[in-house]
């Protein structure tokens, strides 16, 4: 199997780099699906590497270095520079960064034309996608639900100015041409949406076969089922590649200076326009961004949706920060530990000797 197919460059490869490279294609907690020049495998981290905050821990997309095992799994032993990258804050209770996928060129950001279209999380995904580097398209599915296609795309587009709006259906094949143009060899795309947003159909629906399980949603609330379980990478017929990821309702910001100025450009235009360089944009005289708003250059919502995700984005670069530092500080310990355990063991070894030469002195 040639790692190419898949979109390895040789310049990645690390000088004096031990392994062989290989691409994550799937993710099972501590267990990871893996392509490489054997074929498909799988592996495991390599714990003194990944444990002791050495290597970036990978995740579906990455390209890493392995050591391959034939009969059971294969050892992954670094994880190589990434193009890509789109990660979130885990929501799980004190949870830190999560990563979801790398090295991809598209980000389909998926909103289905019914209950499920919501402007505000189109917000946050299309931050999200600029800070990973990546392309964002903005895909809503189900367009055969609804006699009211245009006005939704006249939505996303005002919130998504300068990024492609396309609507499709996957039951009767509208619009999918349109997506012909991302889809092609060599080139990874990210599928990102919350449940019942139709991922899994549309998969199915441009590989022209049925590769992924679909399930009904409910239809009191439009809201789905998790039918995709895990992360994963999936090459299509054409040599196009798919990174599923299950559905997410919570996706919190983790390291979005950057997404945020692309995201809100036309918010963050004002931001140096104000007659004082501390201006709080709340009362202050001479204030661009209410000036703007007063004007009805830019929409108050618009703003506020610009204003709370700032905030969030502060207070997720503020715990990583205290993140980073209490792991320094408990590294740090860790390595006193060490060298005084290191320090007793030597007496201890220094007295035993003196005991040896005493005993030998008696004999």
């Amino acid at each position: 199997m040639d790692l190419r197919d898949y979109g390895f460059t040789p310049d990645g490869m690390p000088e004096n780099g031990k392994g062989i490279p290989a691409r994550i294609t799937a993710v099972h907690k501590q267990r990871y699906g893996l392509v490489c020049v054997y074929g498909e495998t799988y592996g495991r981290l390599k714990t003194k590497e990944y444990y002791r905050d050495v290597e970036a821990f990978p995740t579906v997309g990455d390209f890493v270095l392995i050591n391959y095992l034939s009969g059971g799994d294969s050892q992954i032993m670094k994880t190589l520079p990434r193009k890509t990258f789109f990660s979130r804050r885990d929501p799980a209770p004190g949870g830190g960064e999560q990563a979801v996928a790398a090295n991809f060129d598209y980000v389909f950001i998926m909103q289905s034309l019914n209950q499920n279209f919501n402007e505000k999380r189109l917000e946050r995904y299309l931050t999200l996608a600029w800070q990973a580097g990546a392309v964002p398209v903005v895909v809503l599915t189900k367009a055969d639900l609804t006699s009211e296609c245009d006005s939704y795309i006249r939505i996303a587009k005002g919130i998504a100015s300068d990024v492609s709006v396309l609507a499709v259906s996957s039951k009767t094949g509208a619009g999918l041409d349109a997506l012909a143009g991302y889809m092609t060899p060599g080139k990874t795309v990210v599928f990102l949406g919350s449940s019942g947003v139709g991922k899994s159909s549309l998969v199915n629906a441009l590989a022209g076969e049925e590769v992924m399980a679909v399930q009904e949603i409910r239809s009191e609330d439009g809201r789905g089922r998790h039918t995709t379980t895990h992360r994963q990478l999936l090459m299509l017929g054409n040599g196009a590649m798919i990174i599923d990821t299950p559905g997410m309702r919570e996706l919190g910001m983790w390291d979005v200076s950057e997404g945020l100025g692309e995201a809100f450009a036309d918010v963050e235009q004002y931001l140096g326009r104000c007659r004082f360089g501390n201006c709080r944009h709340q009362s202050e005289p001479g204030c661009a961004v209410r000036e703007a708003i007063e004007q009805g250059l830019l929409s108050k919502e618009r703003w506020d949706s610009y204003s709370r995700l700032k905030k969030e984005a502060k207070y997720t670069d503020d715990k990583r920060d205290f993140m980073q530092k209490r792991q320094q500080r408990n590294k740090k310990a860790g390595k006193q530990k060490n060298e005084k355990l290191s320090g007793q063991n030597a007496l201890v070894r220094r007295s035993r000797n003196i005991m040896d030469l005493e005993v030998f002195d008696d004999e």
